[in-house]
């Protein structure tokens, strides 16, 4: 199969109508935007669009309103905002997806845009419901897929749609995630290091099990390290871990050694009675019952430093520790801090991923700076793990 179609940057759009899939899925608080990252990733292929003044049609979704409507996850405020960052006409579309969004497409001038409400208040787009794909095809002459974050899903503005209309590309910011995560999968440099966080290591064991055939490191932190703790009798006390992990976590290290990949786990921790509490330092062996694990030590941070001055590529995905309580953050931001800077002077190809990381990043207040930060979660782990995106694969 041949690869993937990008949009060439020399096709002439001028008052062509195009469709754009974007991730606008930020969080959101009492209708106010907490994190612009990924609005602001999209401005430029937008302003780019605008001046080749073609029309253009945004659809994304925010959340999982499961096909209702909820004010809650209405993309308004994201509308607002676009509408003061781009020069030009911009309209928002709340109504169904019939023939009266089709008359307001094909009565956009040159370069205006048209976002339509959350696409996920359609049942039909998590279904990947055909009639409901060609509906929205008919709004454009152009499908341009830029939603990495999204490719993963066989839903109607990702996967159907593309049968309907006539030109099909993957965007600038997808060509850029598939291009930082090859350099990953593909054409890593070694010796390479994987950190792997989060909670859940069910979810992560199909991408630690294709990770540690080329890695000569995983290092496990955040509440999944609980769990390797747990099965090396270790106290977790109160503890995020998951059920029944035993099995899971042993057959990670069985195919770890027989793939002569180290797994490294922490050897201190800062502990407390509670969330919201104060710090204490432990070694792991004195972690007792009503403690609950938070975030990595001094220890176990400066082993982390010293495998990451020793690779050439790193990549990660989970925060280190519960970093929204800033006594817990230290861990994920040295190991942050040590990556930006081996990125910068040792020419380190430093890829993370993950909404959580990139929260914590951005929450450390640190001037930082790696090869790619992506804001894809599920798709980057999942391309991470080999699998063939639905997304994507309709786009070659």
């Amino acid at each position: 199969m041949l690869g993937i179609k990008y949009f060439p940057q020399n096709l002439d759009v001028e008052n062509k109508r195009i469709i754009v899939r974007v991730d606008l899925n930020v969080p959101l608080k009492n209708k106010q935007i907490l994190d612009f990252t990924r609005i602001v990733q999209v401005l430029p292929f937008l302003q780019d669009l605008i001046k080749k003044k073609s029309k253009i049609i945004l659809i994304s979704h925010l959340g999982r309103p499961k096909g209702i409507r909820d004010n809650s996850l209405s993309l308004l405020p994201v509308y607002k905002y676009l509408k003061k960052q781009l020069n030009t006409n911009m309209y928002f579309y709340t109504g169904e997806i019939n023939d009266e969004i089709k008359a307001k497409s094909s009565f956009l001038k040159k370069s205006e845009i048209l976002l339509i409400e959350n696409i996920r208040f359609f049942i039909e787009e998590t279904e990947n419901d055909e009639n409901f794909s060609k509906k929205l095809g008919a709004l454009g002459e152009i499908y341009i897929n830029d939603a990495f974050s999204c490719s993963h899903r066989e839903q109607s503005s990702i996967y159907s749609i593309t049968k309907f209309v006539k030109e099909i590309y993957a965007g600038p910011l997808l060509e850029k995630e598939i291009t930082a995560l090859n350099s990953v999968v593909k054409n890593k440099k070694d010796p390479a290091t994987c950190i792997i966080g989060g909670s859940k290591i069910s979810t992560k064991i199909g991408v630690i099990s294709s990770l540690m055939k080329s890695a000569s490191n995983i290092i496990i932190v955040g509440a999944m390290a609980n769990n390797f703790l747990a099965h090396k009798k270790y106290e977790i006390g109160k503890s995020l871990k998951e059920e029944n992990s035993e099995y899971i976590v042993k057959k990670i290290l069985d195919r770890a050694e027989s793939n002569k990949c180290k797994i490294i786990i922490p050897e201190d921790c800062l502990v407390s009675k509670s969330f919201e509490g104060e710090a204490i330092l432990k070694g792991v062996e004195f972690v007792e019952k009503d403690d609950i694990i938070l975030d990595i030590g001094p220890k176990t941070i400066k082993i982390i430093e010293e495998i990451v001055d020793n690779s050439n590529t790193v990549m990660w995905n989970g925060p280190a520790g519960y970093f929204e309580n800033k006594n817990f953050a230290g861990g994920t931001n040295a190991v942050a801090k040590k990556i930006s800077e081996n990125t910068k002077t040792k020419s380190l190809v430093s890829v993370l991923g993950g909404g959580d990381t990139v929260s914590a990043i951005n929450n450390s207040g640190l001037e930082l700076s790696f090869t790619h930060l992506s804001t894809a979660g599920g798709a980057f782990l999942e391309y991470l793990e080999g699998k063939d995106l639905p997304g994507l694969s309709v786009l070659k």
